[in-house]
């Protein structure tokens, strides 16, 4: 009999190293990464709108104003069922109808770091359109966007936390021990 997935959720302030994390679990555990932003990417190409964080924050809220808040959990977890690895990381836990209370060794990490270290690995990734001209103030200010504001209720829930303050050989070493505790 095949053991149930281990489903790893990844909640972090913005650029704290979520999806560092889930490239090294996906390329050195198997593991299978989700996130959250992808379906909003997915909508916004579709509909020839720019992928800037304010457009996936407004599709965001109104998709999740329109369907329910947790319209996007739903998504999530009927695209995780279809994978057959037995580790699933989601990246981007935001909201408290993002977690699904009652699935089966489900595990909520917290992935931190400090203000500064987060500015400088967004402006370095650029991962949005916006990100490389964004200045150490707005970046701030980005955190009382609702998006930002509701993972501080969502990283209370957190049975895990990962200290990304350091180098990736740190990180990668607390990902290791992660997955030793709960994957094997």
């Amino acid at each position: 009999m095949k053991a149930q997935k281990t489903i790893l959720g990844f909640t972090g302030l913005l650029a704290s190293g979520k999806g560092t994390a889930a490239k090294y679990l996906e390329a050195e555990h198997g593991a299978a990464a989700f996130r959250f932003s992808t379906m909003l990417r997915d909508i916004l190409n579709r509909v020839y709108v720019p992928q800037a964080r304010d457009n996936m924050i407004r599709l965001s809220e109104f998709l999740r104003g329109a369907y329910g808040e947790d319209i996007m959990a739903k998504t999530m977890f009927k695209d995780i069922a279809k994978s057959t690895a037995q580790i699933v990381v989601i990246e981007g836990i935001r909201r408290l109808a993002d977690i699904e209370q009652n699935t089966p060794n489900f595990v909520l990490v917290e992935i931190f770091a400090d203000p500064k270290i987060r500015y400088e690995r967004l402006i370095k990734r650029g991962e949005n359109p916006d990100d490389n001209s964004k200045i150490y103030e707005q970046f701030l200010a980005d955190h009382n966007r609702s998006t930002e504001l509701s993972i501080l209720e969502v990283i209370k829930h957190a049975t895990e936390s990962i200290d990304n303050n350091g180098d990736l050989t740190s990180l990668y070493k607390q990902l290791d021990e992660l997955v030793k505790k709960y994957a094997n």
